[in-house]
Formats: structure tokens, C-alpha cells, sequence
């Protein structure tokens, strides 16, 4: 077995040190054999160094490392028993070197020999020595097999050594994913070593030859063995390369409102490469870390777009919302799963060596050392990279002020690192490709057609009655310039409402339109997502399957309709009564990055309304406002995602908090009241540690369901965490919450019913009313939940009252003369 690495030459100390004692040990062997050389048996001892030589051409790959597998050790095994150990000693080192040479990937280079050389001569006398020890049990077969496990154990174990030395990998890993499972292998090679002792005191050592088709056997086995294992882990590297690319798209659709994100992840992501290798981290953490470069800041997503974007400095109001980012990124990437530790890095990107960041106030070592590489290069690239609220600074002075903040903010060990070698860094960084997808948004169709049937035929242009626009739209310049706002504008927001009401007023403002409606598709169906002018309020309510009326078959066929009939969209509706007042149509289908999207329809009173000259300047829109709507949709449902809880389906502490605040102002303009709900699962603790936590996620996800079919229109849910859930029930009635309260028990103790087949789960739930028992949020949510415990307690006495009861009961039983009480013994039989 021989390890072949790309950068020998910049071996650690550690290896260096390893390969020197290798080198001195091997040596003093070297110098002996020489010295105690017997020419005896030479035609033997040659065939037998041809033979390891030749068999050291069927050599396999191992996955995973640089390195590679042969069956030369059967001779070594077949030379312990028939030469001396000089002999042996020359087969073994020499079969291994020469492993070097055949069918090499790359030329090995003077290091790859020497320990290939040195650790074969060490363990050839090892194996040697082992064999000829006087054994309690002086059998061939035993010596055979402990010579076997000997060679098996120090050549897997100098090979996993030298690996994990230059590598950065763990020793007992590298032993056990890639040299455990050989074992078996060595013990047939023994085996065979066996067979050819019989054959040569059968028939001379002539025979060795006869043993190569057994041989070949085992080396095909290895090779079959090993194919498949390099195919899967060829699959699973693709897989875990498809999440990873994945995962960057979505951060280059969230990071679109601005232009040089994409340019700091990567930047972010280099240096914390570079520093973690010039650490010496392992391999999993320098993983981790790569991740959690590109994704710290994707917790963003529940950050309002005008603090993220914002001018200026932030307000200590607008600060508290954006301390919420790596919290809101941990919980996201948590359900990512990934295989090394990238939540932890998110989490905690934001903390400080004094303990002074955020979240949690973590400090020095407490910190993990991904968080505080990251905290670091973000910091840097932040200073040395134009913002909206400040220039760039030189990168001497980014430096500068990282430095400053040596064991404050920053670990001194990774500031230390970076102020030596921010200059390599950054010139690897300039060097760097870019790998991110650039969005196509000069995508313009130029011819169309209309439908065969149901739908009016194109008019010709009629005479305009705005001579002075159809001028402006025949000025290049003037079309280009209003394009070219549009266009910008569109790319300024990410929220649905705020993009599309954007683009119907700058639409208003170039094609003459009595209304617009904006349909996106969504399950087969084409929904309304916003609509502005006349009969808006009738296209909001439409639901247009795909392929039918004017912007279902725009959106099927991706062709334009200009001057279509209006009336046969609103006949989805099903209400003969309902129609539109417009006459003519102009649609547009929407590009997205993976098709269409939807489409975009103006309408107008009259008929024929729409020219080519209007058609031709909405498809030139289409193709931004398509890409920037499909954002604006991915926007929200991250958004969504953000506020969710996982498990159940109700919103989290995030959500509730937001609703919190929007009830209580709802209350407080209305003059009415309001309802705050903290509940409590009594006997949860034992569902999971009778049932196990599976069983616990079954009841709060029946839980929750019974919840929301209980609740009103106007009512609302949300897990606070674990099984404590928080409701808001406005304009409480006294007897309404009594039965509301009950019907809550009831969800819970039918739940524990249908997963655990027993009735020990019961609720506890703590009221506060606005305004009688605070006027904000944190106020009602205290008093409600010292309420909550109080019930609690006040179940707990219960249950402890009865079990007293019965106690006492079973005592006042067991006093009375001759009253049989199973367990007791009477007096007379003591």
C-alpha cells in the first residue's frame, strides 16, 4: 500500500518528524541485513521478488484519499516462511517501490519513495519477526495468521498516519472509512502464503507460479469492490454538490436587490478558505465553514428591505430588527441538514471575543473558531467594499481597523493570521472565477399570433387620439429613456404589492389603459395577484385555468394577444350577472428563469384599443417585470419559511410577536378588547420520555390541527416552542373563553388519546386581557403566562391530592382486623 500526495514538499512538522524516525529505524535494519546477507536459496529469492514486483502492478485506487492498494503483500507473507530476513526484508521494500511506478497517476516524487521504502522495510521485519517468535501454539497456520494481522495493522497504520498528518484528517477516521475493511483481505493473503509453504515442500518453490490465478482473484475482488464504491461516492459527491448549488441560488435570488453581494459572499468565502487551511482545521470544519461563508447572511430574509438598504446609520429601533438575522439564518439552515456543523457559524457570526455581540453574548473559545473566521473576513471585505451608507476604504485601512478590534471583536489568533497573509488573500480573491449565475433580462418576442377561435380578430391600428404619445413612442430616445426608468425602478423592491403597483403606474404612464391585472400561475391555475382601474375588483376574483381565456392561453403558449375580447375572462366566475365593461385586451406573457410565469393584461373600454407600437414596448417590459416579479414571489416565500414553524404549520415566536403588535393597535383604534392565551402541555414530559420524541411531535402537530379548525376567521395560533403555545382571541366574551378553554383541553387530551392510547396530557392556559392588564405586548404575554404557571401548580396539587387519598384510604384499610388488603400479610401468619 503506498499514499501519494500533491504537496509533499510542504509537508507539516508533525509528518516531517514521522517520516525522519521511519527514516532512522529502517536504516538500522538496512545496515543489518546487509551485514547478515546469505546468498542461499538465491533462484527462490528471486523468483519471489519478481513475483511481489509483478504483483505490484495489480494495484487498486482507495476512495477518499490519495492513495493505493496492492497484493504484493502475499509474497512478503510467502517470504517470512521460506527466506531469511534480509530476503525478506529486500522483497517487501522492493515490491512496494516499485508499486510507485506502475500505471502511476503522477510521477512520485523523492518523499513518496523514501517513506514507501522505509515504512515497507520496517513492517516487512516486523511481519518477520512476528512469524519466527516461538508461539505456545508452534502452528504454521497460527503464525501465519498473527503474521498477517501484524502486516495488515502496521502498513494500514503507517499509511493512515501519514494521512492524517498531511491531510488535516483525524487518524482513526482515515483508519476506519478506508483501511478497516481491507482486513479480510490480508487474512486471505495469509492463506494463500499457506498453500504455497505446502506446495514448495509438495513440489519446490518452483510452484510459487501456480498461485497467481488465486492472486488475480483477490485483486479482482478489490477491484470490483472498490469500482463500486467509487461510484457511489462519486453520487453522493454530485448530490452533495446539487444541494450546495441550490443553496447559492437561492442566496442570488435573495441577494439581487443588491449588485455586489454575490461579489463579497465569494470574496468572504476565499479568505475564510485560506485561513482555515493556513489553521489547520479539519476537514469538516473547513466545510462548514465554506458553507456558512456564502450563507451567513441569509437570515436577512426577515430583515424589512429599507433597514437592509438603508443610507444611513440605523436607529437602536431599527438595530433590534437586524440583530434578529442570524437566529432567523440558523433556523433556516436547520432544516437544511446539512452533514457538517454550518448552523453553529451562523449563529454565532455575529459575536465578539470580549462577549459584547449578539446573540447570545458568547465569548473567546466559546465561540466557534468558523463564527470567528467569518466575523472577521466579513468585517474586512465590508470596510474594503462599497456600501449605501459609506464609500470603500482602501484595503490598508479595512485592515487597520480589523486590527484594532484584535481581541475585542475578533479572535487574536485569526487576526494575527490575517494581518500576515491579507495580501495573498486578496490577490487569490482577485483571481478568483466568478460562479454565479448573471440573470438574462434582454429576452424580447418579436412576433406572435392570435388564437384560432373565441377571441376577436386583431384590428388595425385605428387613428390614435394621442398623436403627441404615439410620437414620443416612435422617438427612440424618449422610448429608450422611459424604458430605461422602468426597467431600474423594477429592480428596486422585493415586495409583490410594492413591485407590482410600481409597474402598473409606470405602464399608466406609456400604454393607455382603463385596467391592469397581473396573473401568476399556481397550481394548473392562473391567480390575480394584483389589480388596478376599472373592474379591478372583478379580475381579483378570477381563477383562470392554464390554456383558457386570453392570459390563460397567453401564459400556456408564451405568445402575445393584443386586442383580444375581455368578456371571456370573466366568465370563469361562473355568474352570468358579473361582466366586464372593457373591450379589448392587450397580453403579454411573463418570462421566468424556468418558463412563464404568468401574464400581464391591460384592458381597455374600447375596441381595438392596442397597436403594435403598444405591444411592442410591453414585451420589451415583460421580460425585467417577469424576472422581477418571480424574485418578488421567492422573496415572500422565504418570508414565509422565515415565520413558519417546521413541525406544526403555525407561525413561530417571530410571526406571533408581529401579529402581537398589529392586534393590540387593531384593538386600541376600535376601542375593543383582546385576549391573550398561554398555554401549557401537563404530562408532554412523559409522552417523549415514555413514547419517544416522535410520539411528541404527533401530539403537537394533532394539536395544532385542532387548533386551527377551532379558531375563527379573526382568531390566531402560534408556537412559542417545545408544546407551549400562545392564541389571540379578540373581543373575548367571559362565557365564551370558559368554553374556548375547554374545547383547548379537550384537542390536547384527544390528541394524547389517538398517538399514546392513554389520557394523561391536560392543558394549562394563563389569560391576560388588554386593556385591563397591560397596554403592550410584553406586558400581556407576562401576566399570561405567570397565569399559565399558576394553573399549572394548581394541576400539580391536584394530582399529588389524589395520590394522597389513596394512600391514606390504603392505610385506614390496611388498620382494620381482618380486612384482606392485597400485599399485607395477616398477623396470625407472621
Amino acid at each position: 500500500m503506498d499514499v501519494q500526495k500533491k504537496n509533499l514538499g510542504h509537508l507539516p512538522l508533525p509528518a516531517k518528524s514521522y517520516i525522519a524516525a521511519l527514516t532512522l529505524a529502517s536504516l538500522g535494519i538496512v545496515i543489518y541485513c546487509v551485514m547478515t546477507w546469505r546468498t542461499a536459496d538465491m533462484g527462490q529469492f528471486l523468483l519471489y521478488l519478481v513475483c511481489g514486483v509483478m504483483c505490484a502492478s495489480m494495484k487498486v485506487w482507495l476512495p477518499g484519499i490519495t492513495g493505493t492498494l496492492s497484493v504484493h503483500y502475499l509474497f512478503v507473507l510467502a517470504s517470512v516462511t521460506e527466506l531469511s530476513l534480509p530476503q525478506t526484508v529486500a522483497v517487501g521494500s522492493v515490491s512496494g517501490v516499485s508499486q510507485l511506478f506502475w500505471s502511476a497517476r503522477t510521477r512520485p516524487n523523492p518523499v513518496q519513495v523514501l517513506f514507501a521504502f522505509t515504512s515497507l522495510s520496517l513492517l516487512s521485519t516486523l511481519t518477520f519477526l512476528v512469524y519466527q517468535a516461538r508461539w505456545p501454539a508452534d502452528n504454521l497456520y497460527f503464525r501465519l495468521f498473527c503474521a498477517s494481522i501484524t502486516y495488515f495493522l502496521c502498513n494500514t497504520g503507517a499509511v493512515a498516519t501519514i494521512i492524517a498528518l498531511t491531510e488535516g484528517k483525524k487518524f482513526r477516521r482515515v483508519w476506519m472509512e478506508n483501511f478497516f475493511w481491507t482486513a479480510p483481505h490480508y487474512l486471505v493473503g495469509g492463506a494463500l502464503a499457506a498453500l504455497l509453504h505446502y506446495w514448495n515442500q509438495r513440489m519446490g518453490w518452483q510452484s510459487a507460479v501456480l498461485v497467481f490465478p488465486a492472486i488475480y482473484l483477490v485483486y479482482h475482488s478489490y477491484r470490483l469492490y472498490l469500482g463500486r464504491l467509487e461510484e457511489e461516492k462519486r453520487h453522493v459527491g454530485e448530490i452533495a454538490d446539487l444541494h450546495l448549488r441550490t443553496i447559492q441560488a437561492l442566496a442570488l435570488a435573495i441577494d439581487a436587490r443588491d449588485g455586489t453581494t454575490h461579489q463579497h459572499l465569494q470574496r468572504v468565502q476565499v479568505y475564510a478558505r485560506e485561513l482555515a487551511r493556513e489553521l489547520n482545521l479539519a476537514e469538516e470544519d473547513r466545510n462548514a465553514l465554506e458553507a456558512a461563508a456564502l450563507l451567513h447572511d441569509i437570515g436577512k430574509l426577515a430583515v424589512p428591505e429599507y433597514i437592509i438598504s438603508k443610507p444611513g446609520k440605523l436607529t437602536p429601533e431599527e438595530f433590534e430588527k437586524m440583530k434578529v438575522h442570524p437566529l432567523i439564518g440558523a433556523e433556516i439552515l436547520d432544516s437544511v441538514r446539512f452533514p457538517y456543523a454550518v448552523v453553529p457559524i451562523v449563529r454565532a457570526h455575529h459575536e465578539k471575543w470580549d462577549g459584547s455581540g449578539y446573540p447570545y453574548g458568547l465569548k473567546g473559545e466559546e465561540i466557534p473558531i468558523g463564527a470567528r473566521i467569518v466575523s472577521a473576513v466579513d468585517c474586512l471585505d465590508a470596510l474594503a467594499s462599497d456600501r449605501q451608507y459609506r464609500r470603500a476604504l482602501p484595503l490598508d485601512e479595512a485592515l487597520r481597523q480589523v486590527v484594532s478590534q484584535r481581541g475585542i471583536s475578533f479572535d487574536p489568533r485569526v487576526v494575527d493570521m490575517l494581518e500576515r497573509r491579507y495580501v495573498e488573500f486578496e490577490a487569490i480573491a482577485r483571481r478568483q472565477p466568478s460562479e454565479w449565475t448573471r440573470l438574462s433580462t434582454g429576452v424580447r418576442i418579436e412576433r406572435g399570433t392570435e388564437p384560432a377561435a373565441g377571441f376577436e380578430t386583431s384590428a388595425a391600428a385605428p387613428a390614435s387620439n394621442h398623436p403627441g404619445f404615439i410620437s414620443s413612442i416612435a422617438a427612440a430616445r424618449q422610448e429608450f429613456q422611459t424604458l430605461l426608468e422602468l426597467t431600474n425602478d423594477l429592480g428596486n423592491s422585493l415586495r409583490v404589492d410594492e413591485t407590482l403597483a410600481l409597474l402598473a403606474a409606470r405602464l399608466k404612464a406609456i400604454i393607455p389603459f382603463h385596467g391592469v391585472a397581473i396573473y401568476t400561475l399556481e397550481d394548473g391555475r392562473l391567480t390575480t395577484r394584483y389589480a388596478a382601474g376599472e373592474d379591478s375588483a372583478l379580475f381579483s376574483s378570477l381563477a383562470i385555468p392554464l390554456g383558457e381565456g386570453i392570459s390563460g392561453w397567453v401564459t400556456q403558449n408564451n405568445k402575445p394577444i393584443i386586442n383580444g375580447n375581455p368578456s371571456v375572462e370573466p366568465g370563469y366566475l361562473k355568474d352570468p350577472t358579473r361582466f366586464s365593461v372593457h373591450r379589448s385586451a392587450l397580453s403579454v406573457p411573463l418570462p421566468g428563469l424556468k418558463g412563464v410565469i404568468g401574464a400581464l393584461t391591460v384592458y381597455h373600454r374600447e375596441s381595438g384599443a392596442f397597436t403594435r407600437d403598444h405591444l411592442r414596448v410591453l414585451l420589451a417590459v415583460s421580460s425585467k417585470a417577469g424576472l422581477t416579479i418571480e424574485n418578488a414571489l421567492r422573496f415572500v416565500q422565504a418570508e414565509e419559511i422565515s415565520v413558519t414553524d417546521a413541525l406544526t404549520g403555525l407561525p413561530n415566536a417571530r410571526s406571533l410577536f408581529l401579529r402581537l403588535e398589529s392586534a393590540l393597535e387593531s384593538a386600541f383604534t376600535a376601542g375593543s378588547g383582546l385576549a391573550v392565551l398561554v398555554t401549557d402541555m401537563d404530562g408532554f414530559k412523559q409522552v417523549n420520555d415514555q413514547f419517544g420524541h416522535q410520539a411528541g411531535n404527533q401530539v403537537l402537530e394533532k394539536a395544532a390541527q385542532g387548533f386551527r379548525e377551532m379558531l375563527g376567521e379573526r382568531d390566531y395560533a402560534a408556537r412559542m416552542g417545545g408544546d407551549e403555545f400562545v392564541l389571540l382571541l379578540p373581543d373575548p366574551q367571559p362565557a365564551v373563553m370558559r368554553r374556548q378553554v375547554g374545547r383547548l383541553n379537550d384537542i390536547v387530551a384527544r390528541a394524547g388519546q389517538e398517538v399514546c392510547r392513554a389520557d394523561f396530557l391536560r392543558l394549562s392556559v394563563g389569560v391576560s386581557y388588554f386593556p385591563e392588564d397591560g397596554s403592550n405586548a410584553e406586558e400581556l404575554l407576562a401576566i399570561a403566562d405567570s397565569r399559565m404557571y399558576e394553573v399549572k401548580r394548581q394541576h400539580h396539587g391536584e394530582s399529588e391530592g389524589i395520590q394522597n387519598n389513596i394512600l391514606q384510604l390504603a392505610r385506614a384499610l390496611a388498620e382494620q382486623p381482618g380486612t384482606p388488603i392485597v400485599g399485607r400479610v395477616p398477623a396470625r401468619e407472621q
